[in-house]
């Protein structure tokens, strides 16, 4: 399971604060003490999910595999397998909020950024192996263009997300003669992918956690005709899928990008600190501008993420390649941009140490 109830369970804390559930707005707007809060109702509605997801995995695998790999499978089985996964994934979940305190980004992302690149060996191998192994040699040239191909497309992918990732739109600021020792003007720098790689992994922990649910369904249900809708619909692989996917990860772009910049709370501090950008009014027509410029942003941002996330399941299609290989858009998208934002961290506590020259 990994880290996958825990970016399920902090998906919908963030929903439930945007005016659903009361509770959760108030503790939003109270500051370091709201945010503990809503850090220990993320961490139990973890376990809620974790455990639901191992018993559905426990179930599922037991019922496909012919090796029938619980012996016993009683209650009390299930729940003693469901408590040891369970507490695997908030050590997982444990580990990344470590990462996170200690600033070198967001330990989630991280965590999944050591998963990828420990899987590229393997996806390589394979490749080798349906190209040049398991095909005679005088189809080599050919498995050779189609390896050169794939590195090119590789490349091609790395240097575009690179290139967006670092991208920002600078909004100018003015500072009023109030502000004390303060510059003329200045700017502020907001990215092009506002939500950076977050709506990707949102996106599949979402759809991943319905299809391990299902196959704690599969050997009863499976002939049913729901189970073969909802597997239809949470499957990648599928035309709905895939849909459901491009539309979710759109989704959490818009989403994300105003939980990572706050209109209100920007305009805010902007007269608190004597700025303003010019040609607006401050206060709230401050915070219309912001707004619209996040839509804008976002807009290019979803565009791009959906784009990126749809190769490797076209290229699944056209090629035949399995989309688990981790050279596929996503992977490389989570290694880039993680990798980006690492660096960038890193950068930041040099300069706060007065480390020079570390990172050139």
């Amino acid at each position: 399971m990994g880290v996958s109830p825990y970016i399920t369970a902090q998906i919908i804390v963030q929903l439930l604060q945007m005016d659903i559930v009361p509770k959760f707005v108030e503790w939003g707007k109270q500051g370091e003490v709201g945010r503990r809060k809503l850090n220990q109702a993320t961490r139990w509605l973890t376990i809620v999910l974790a455990f639901v997801q191992s018993i559905g995995i426990t179930a599922g695998f037991n019922s496909l595999s012919t090796l029938k790999l619980v012996e016993n499978p009683s209650v009390t089985t299930y729940l003693t397998i469901g408590v040891i996964l369970t507490g695997g994934a908030m050590l997982t979940t444990w580990m990344g909020d470590m990462i996170t305190d200690r600033g070198l980004g967001n330990g989630v992302s991280i965590i999944i950024f050591a998963g990828i690149i420990a899987r590229m060996p393997t996806s390589i191998y394979q490749i080798y192996t349906e190209q040049f192994v398991n095909t005679s040699k005088s189809q080599w040239w050919q498995s050779g263009m189609f390896v050169l191909g794939l590195i090119l497309l590789v490349l091609i992918i790395v240097m575009f997300v690179t290139w967006v990732e670092q991208a920002n739109d600078r909004i100018p600021i003015q500072y009023t003669r109030r502000a004390a020792g303060a510059p003329d003007s200045s700017y502020l720098p907001l990215k092009v992918n506002v939500a950076g790689v977050i709506p990707v992994i949102f996106a599949s922990s979402f759809i991943a956690t319905p299809q391990t649910i299902l196959l704690g369904f599969q050997s009863s249900h499976g002939d049913d005709t729901w189970y073969q809708v909802m597997s239809n619909v949470f499957n990648m692989q599928t035309t709905y899928g895939a849909i459901l996917y491009t539309v979710l990860i759109v989704l959490f772009t818009f989403f994300y990008a105003f939980v990572q910049v706050n209109p209100e709370k920007l305009s805010e501090n902007l007269q608190k600190q004597g700025s303003y950008i010019p040609g607006v009014w401050p206060g709230k027509d401050t915070q219309t501008w912001v707004s619209k410029l996040l839509m804008r942003l976002s807009t290019v941002g979803a565009l791009y993420l959906g784009l990126i996330s749809l190769i490797p399941l076209l290229a699944s299609d056209i090629w035949g390649l399995d989309e688990s290989i981790g050279l596929g858009g996503t992977s490389l998208l989570i290694v880039v941009g993680v990798a980006l934002e690492t660096i960038r961290q890193i950068k930041g506590l040099m300069m706060k140490r007065d480390y020079v020259g570390f990172i050139r």
